[in-house]
């Protein structure tokens, strides 16, 4: 213990800290590195994510709301992205989480239609999740001073917010991290062979 560098227990201590934050989480009882390595979870959110979205579609039109919520710049240029090191995607994705989280909040102080209501505070939680799941990853104090890609009055356009940054810089930066974490053999999962550019291709 004595021999330990204060580079590996300060590594140590966020591990632990995640890892007691996942196990009081609903959505999510794995370890910091399954979360990374095993890549059926972030398709298993990817899904949940599509699922709201159809949902919150079957509801009536949604309301037009009287105040703009601001939403973040979700897609991505992968030649850009890959040239990004892993705490500037963090930091990237922290402020998209903190953009959506705060359109949630937005749009649920003005939606008075109950499905819509009902699937705004689900997706809050969801959201919330991933917000605070990278603040766990945090080394220094984070305080979001974040640009918004866009303000909009329709509520449904935050879903596919969420549902596209899950699919694009999330699902990319889990993909980046494992090729550490997952190769010195801490996670139980294995990557796509193609890796995440094949899928994220064929949809846009």
């Amino acid at each position: 213990m004595q021999g330990r560098s204060p580079q590996a227990s300060m590594e140590l201590n966020r591990l632990l800290l995640l890892t007691s934050f996942l196990l009081h989480v609903k959505e999510g009882r794995a370890s910091p590195a399954r979360l990374v390595c095993d890549t059926r979870l972030i398709q298993k959110y990817i899904g949940e994510a599509k699922d709201m979205e159809k949902k919150a579609n079957q509801c009536q039109a949604p309301s037009t709301l009287s105040s703009p919520v601001a939403l973040p710049p979700v897609d991505i240029k992968i030649t850009q992205w890959k040239t990004k090191s892993n705490e500037t995607k963090q930091r990237e994705i922290l402020c998209d989480l903190a953009l959506l989280v705060g359109a949630v909040k937005g749009a649920q102080s003005q939606e008075s239609q109950e499905c819509w209501a009902g699937q705004l505070k689900q997706l809050y939680r969801h959201a919330e999740f991933f917000l605070r799941l990278l603040q766990t990853w945090e080394e220094e104090p984070w305080e979001p001073g974040c640009s918004p890609g866009s303000k909009e009055i329709n509520t449904a356009v935050i879903f596919l917010a969420y549902q596209r940054l899950l699919q694009g810089k999330l699902r990319f930066f889990f993909h980046d991290l494992a090729k550490d974490l997952c190769d010195r053999g801490q996670g139980g999962g294995r990557d796509p062979p193609a890796g995440p550019e094949a899928a994220w291709g064929a949809q846009h």
